[in-house]
C-alpha cells in the first residue's frame, strides 16, 4: 500500500507544478453574482461585508439610498487598491529605523482598519500581497497583537462565549448574523503560541487563522467564525490589568471545564452541522483531551497537534529526499524531538503511523528520541503523561549507546548523531552553539535542523546561528520567518518556514468540500504527503522543502483535493451542495483539483440588490 502511495506521490510532482496556474487563472475570470442585502443607506456603509467605500456605482447609490452620503466621484476597485498600497508603502517609509515591534503593530493597525471598513478590499490586498502581509496578520505579529489585544480592541469580531454563559449557549449561537458558517476556529486562550495563557486576548489567533483560510483556501469571509471560549485566566498580570476584557477569575478545571466545551460544541453542531471546527492553542492537557473527545463525533481537528505534525512530517520526508534516498528509508531516520507538548507528540504520532505503513503494519521501533524539560524520556521515568508514554525509549536501548533516563539535549545529540533535530519546545535559543556544533557529527550528509516554535523570540535557534555553528551543508526549517543566509562559498542557506499555513487551509477546505463527517488520520496523512511531493527534486537538492507562500492558493488546492480524495476513499464523505459522494467518487485527480479550485472565493465587488 505504502509503496504504491510513494510511487504516486513521486509521479505527481511534475503535474503539481504544471497545474499551479489554475488557482491564479480562476481568480482572474471571476464574474460576480448579484448579492441581496436587507440594508440601505448608512447601514450599508457601516457593514464591512457590503461596503465599497467610494466604489459604489451611481446606479447602485440610487437603489441603495447612498446619494449624498458619499463624495460624488466613483473610484474603481483597482484605484482603491492602489490608494491603499500607496498608504501602506508610505507607512513603511515613515517607520524606517523604528523598533521592530512598533513597526509591526503599525502595519497591523493599518490593515485592521481596512478590515473593519471594507472586507472585500482587505482580502484583495491580502491575497495579492500574501508574502508581505501573512507575517502581519498571522505569525509572528499575531502573537504581539494578542499580548496587547485589550488595548488594541476597537470593534468586536467573532463570538465570545464565557463560563457565565453556561446553559445559554444554544440560544447565544443564534445571535451570530450569518445563516451559514463553513469554518470556525475555536480557542480558550490557554496557550497562545509560545506566550502562554493570554485569556480572552487569544481571540487574535482565530481571527488570524481565518484570514489565512480566506486568503489561502478561498473560504467565503461571510461564512467564517472566530470563537473565543473564555473560562478565566491564570495569568496574574491580566487579572490585575484594569483594561483586560475577559473574565477576571481563575480558569475552570476538570468536569466544569469540559461541560462548558461540550455545550459549545453541541450548539455549534446544532446550528451549523456541516461546519468544520478547528481547535487552536489549547493547553497541553486539554488539547489532547478535547481532540479525543470530539474527533469521532464532529468534523473537527486540532491544528497544534495535527496541522503541526503534518507540516513537520512533510519536512521530514523532504529530508530523506534531500539525502538522495528513497522515501522508504524514512524508517531508518534518527530523529530527536525536543518538546513533549501537543505539537511534539502530534509529530511523533504521525511519524509512527507512517513508519508502520512502510513496514507493512509490523510493530515499529523507529529511532525517535523524545526530550522534555527533564531530559530524555525513557520507560524508567515515572509519572509520564499517558500521551507521551508510547514514545518513551526502552532503558536498555538507550544504555547501549551511552544514554540514560533524563540525558540532556547536548548529550543526546552527541550520542545519537541524529539525521534530524526537531524543536517544538517553545524555549528560545535551546539549540545553542554547543548543540548546533554537535550536529556537525550527524550520521547524515545533510542533517536537518527544524526550529519550529513560534513566535520568533521562542525559536530554538535562528537561521544564521544554525548555518554558522552546524555547518553550511545543513537544511533548516523554522516556524517563524527568517531571512535566507548568505554563506561564505557564495551559496544561499535557504530558510524553510515550516508553517502550518501550508496545511490547515487545505485540510479545512478538503473536509468542507467532501462533506466529511470527521477529519480522519488518513485525510491528514494525505495532506502531508501531498505537501511533501510538491517540491521538485531540483528544489529539494537546493535545500528548499516548502514552496513560496506566493503559491499558497495553488498549494491549498492540491492539499484540499488530496484530503477530499482520502475522505472519499474512506467512505466518510457525504458530498457538498449539489455534488454528492457518488459524483466525488468518479472524479479524476485532475478533476478534483479543478473542483476545489472552482469553489474558492475571490474578492470582487458584487452588485448589491436591496430586498426588504
Amino acid at each position: 500500500m505504502w509503496r504504491r502511495t510513494v510511487a504516486r506521490t513521486v509521479a505527481v510532482v511534475g503535474n503539481v507544478r504544471q497545474r499551479r496556474w489554475m488557482s491564479v487563472a480562476a481568480t482572474t475570470t471571476v464574474v460576480p453574482s448579484p448579492c441581496i442585502v436587507h440594508k440601505r443607506g448608512a447601514d450599508i456603509l457601516h457593514d464591512p461585508w457590503f461596503n465599497k467605500d467610494t466604489g459604489f456605482p451611481l446606479t447602485e447609490r440610487d437603489r441603495l439610498g447612498l446619494r449624498g452620503l458619499l463624495p460624488p466621484r466613483v473610484i474603481s476597485f483597482e484605484q482603491q487598491y492602489e490608494r491603499f498600497m500607496d498608504s501602506y508603502r508610505s507607512l513603511e517609509k515613515n517607520t524606517t529605523g523604528q523598533p521592530e515591534n512598533i513597526v509591526a503593530l503599525a502595519k497591523w493597525r493599518i490593515l485592521n482598519r481596512l478590515h473593519d471598513r471594507n472586507e472585500t478590499l482587505y482580502y484583495k490586498v491580502l491575497i495579492d500581497n500574501i508574502h508581505d502581509f501573512a507575517p502581519i496578520i498571522y505569525t509572528p505579529t499575531v502573537g504581539l497583537v494578542c499580548q496587547n489585544y485589550s488595548g488594541l480592541f476597537r470593534r468586536p469580531r467573532g463570538m465570545y462565549f464565557s463560563a457565565k454563559d453556561k446553559g445559554e449557549m444554544m440560544s447565544i449561537i443564534y445571535n451570530w448574523p450569518a445563516n451559514e458558517v463553513d469554518m470556525a476556529v475555536l480557542t480558550d486562550g490557554s496557550r497562545i503560541l509560545g506566550l502562554g495563557d493570554l485569556g480572552v486576548q487569544g481571540i487574535g489567533i482565530p481571527i488570524g487563522k481565518l484570514d489565512m483560510y480566506v486568503a489561502a483556501a478561498g473560504i467565503n469571509p461571510q461564512r467564517v467564525l472566530p470563537i473565543m471560549l473564555d473560562v478565566g485566566t491564570n495569568n496574574e498580570k491580566l487579572l490585575e490589568d484594569p483594561l483586560y476584557l475577559g473574565l477576571r477569575e481563575r480558569r475552570l478545571e476538570g468536569d466544569e471545564y469540559i461541560s462548558i466545551v461540550d455545550e459549545l460544541m453541541e450548539a455549534l453542531h446544532t446550528r451549523w452541522p456541516k461546519a468544520v471546527i478547528q481547535f487552536e492553542d489549547f493547553q497541553f492537557k486539554w488539547a489532547f483531551e478535547t481532540l479525543q473527545r470530539y474527533r469521532k463525533k464532529f468534523c473537527m481537528f486540532n491544528d497544534d497537534i495535527q496541522g503541526t505534525a503534518g507540516v513537520a512530517l512533510a519536512g521530514l520526508l523532504g529530508v530523506v529526499r534531500a539525502q538522495g534516498r528513497p522515501l522508504l528509508d524514512f524508517v531508518d531516520q534518527k530523529i530527536v524531538v525536543v518538546g513533549a507538548g501537543s505539537a511534539g507528540l502530534g509529530v511523533l504520532k504521525m511519524a509512527y503511523q507512517v513508519v508502520s505503513r512502510m513496514t507493512g503494519g509490523e510493530p515499529a521501533n523507529p529511532q525517535f528520541y523524545l526530550i522534555d524539560k527533564n531530559g530524555l524520556i525513557t520507560t524508567e521515568r515515572s509519572g509520564v503523561d499517558p500521551s507521551a508514554a508510547p514514545f518513551a525509549k526502552a532503558v536498555g536501548e538507550v544504555e547501549s549507546i551511552g544514554l540514560r533516563e533524563g540525558s540532556d539535549l547536548l548529550e543526546v545529540v552527541k550520542k545519537v548523531k541524529p539525521h534530524v533535530l526537531l524543536g517544538l519546545s517553545g524555549v528560545g535559543g535551546i539549540f545553542n552553539e554547543q548543540v548546533l556544533n554537535a550536529m556537525r557529527d550527524s550520521d547524515s550528509p545533510k542533517p536537518a535542523i527544524f526550529a519550529m516554535s513560534n513566535p520568533t523570540a521562542n525559536a530554538e535557534c535562528t537561521a544564521a546561528d544554525a548555518f554558522k555553528h552546524a555547518g553550511e551543508n545543513i537544511v533548516f526549517g523554522s516556524g517563524s520567518p527568517f531571512e535566507n543566509v548568505n554563506l561564505e562559498n557564495g551559496k544561499i542557506g535557504h530558510v524553510n518556514q515550516a508553517n502550518n499555513m501550508y496545511l490547515f487551509p487545505g485540510i479545512g477546505l478538503g473536509a468542507l468540500l467532501s462533506g466529511a463527517r470527521i477529519v480522519s488520520d488518513g485525510m491528514l496523512q494525505a495532506a502531508s504527503e501531498c505537501l511533501a511531493s510538491y517540491m521538485t527534486e531540483e528544489e529539494i537538492q537546493k535545500g528548499k522543502f516548502f514552496p513560496s507562500i506566493d503559491s499558497i492558493r495553488s498549494i491549498t488546492a492540491e492539499v484540499g483535493a488530496a484530503v477530499l480524495r482520502a475522505a472519499v476513499i474512506e467512505e466518510i464523505a457525504d458530498g457538498c451542495g449539489d455534488v454528492g459522494p457518488k459524483e466525488l467518487t468518479h472524479m479524476t485527480k485532475e478533476e478534483t483539483v479543478e473542483y476545489v479550485t472552482r469553489h474558492m472565493w475571490y474578492p470582487v465587488y458584487s452588485p448589491l440588490v436591496h430586498e426588504k
